[in-house]
């Protein structure tokens, strides 16, 4: 069972990305979805899956080698126990959530995500833990006041109750900086050959048509920390730029496009150019846009092509209304002039299939 997640990507420089570092964990339960989990988690390092579980199989997996080398069977047992009694929680919470909006039926959706991140350069470290409803926040956690931010009028009740419970808001505050950062360090060693690494990324510019815009991939690069942007005569161009999504490769790696509306004739007296920067990879990867690196299936030929081909469909037309014609002509001539029907009957049978507007 495949579960999108959808994660913030921060568009930071490699001065201060590169060192940065997550663990963060996604729950979701569903209702009135059929042939779909009721419940799944799963948990994530630097972006990365490393352990899963669903209300179908009922067990906590891992999801990476170096997790199931490292972690014994008593680690998976607890971390099913912990899933199971999540799932009991959040079924419950999505029969509340239905009352307060006065719901009934349909397809409803609730989330949890929560998690740190850590610097290992400066030591700086961070928190977060937030739910959804259907889509939209519903309740998240000011880590620096210490209470419970309500973006929903139904999410007042559990505001209230959350804020009056002193203990349970000192133990989250205590794991999302002390222990959410031990266990992310630990997962970190245990997978860095893996969650180290760097790799740079192989880069494109494509194009459909010479009327298209010119698109810049990336693709094959790790880690997912990326910014692909345009330049021009050497300063950064947002004019006419759309940005892609970061997306997964098969094999772990990533990709991104970002794609620039330009004439022909604008980019070869000026000088564009894409730059890509990776987390972790110092040099920036400018490719300069030029006729001579665009990768396209166009060419002149296609166009001679597509001209003969629509020439030769024109006159196969003509040629064939003209037969038509000639038949058409032929019958009339035999039967001599057929005035026009004037009855209110024979107007209305004269053609079932088109109707009066």
């Amino acid at each position: 069972m495949k579960c999108v997640i959808l994660l913030l990507l921060g568009m930071a420089l490699h001065s201060s990305s590169a060192a940065t570092h997550s663990l963060r964990y996604v729950y979701t339960a569903t209702s009135g979805i059929p042939d779909f989990p009721d419940f799944v988690t799963v948990g994530l390092v630097n972006g990365e899956p490393i352990s899963y579980y669903d209300s179908i199989i009922r067990r906590e997996t891992p999801r990476q080698d170096w997790m199931a080398k490292t972690e014994g069977s008593d680690y998976w047992e607890s971390q099913t126990q912990v899933s199971i009694g999540a799932e009991q929680s959040f079924k419950a919470n999505i029969d509340i959530a239905k009352q307060r909006f006065n719901q009934t039926g349909g397809v409803h959706i609730s989330q949890r995500m929560y998690g740190c991140e850590w610097n290992d350069e400066t030591g700086a470290t961070g928190g977060y833990f937030q739910d959804g409803y259907d889509g939209e926040d519903f309740i998240a956690f000011d880590l620096k006041t210490k209470t419970w931010i309500a973006p929903k009028p139904q999410a007042v009740i559990t505001k209230h109750k959350w804020d009056s419970n002193i203990g349970q808001t000192e133990q989250q505050k205590n794991y999302l900086t002390q222990e959410c950062i031990e266990w992310l360090k630990k997962y970190l060693d245990y997978g860095k050959s893996t969650l180290m690494r760097t790799v740079r990324p192989s880069v494109s510019l494509l194009q459909k048509t010479p009327s298209s815009p010119v698109t810049c991939h990336a693709t094959g690069f790790y880690p997912s920390g990326v910014m692909v942007f345009w330049q021009k005569d050497g300063q950064d161009h947002h004019e006419d730029v759309e940005h892609g999504e970061t997306l997964q490769n098969d094999d772990g790696t990533f990709q991104k496009s970002t794609h620039l509306t330009v004439t022909p004739e604008e980019w070869k007296k000026t000088q564009y150019q894409c730059v890509v920067q990776v987390t972790g990879i110092k040099e920036d990867i400018i490719t300069v846009l030029t006729e001579s690196e665009i990768k396209t299936n166009w060419n002149a030929s296609n166009f001679v092509l597509i001209a003969v081909v629509v020439a030769l469909l024109v006159i196969v037309a003509v040629a064939v209304a003209v037969a038509v014609g000639v038949v058409i002509w032929k019958k009339k001539s035999k039967k001599g002039f057929v005035p026009a029907s004037t009855s209110d009957t024979d107007s209305e049978n004269s053609g079932k299939g088109a109707q009066k507007i």
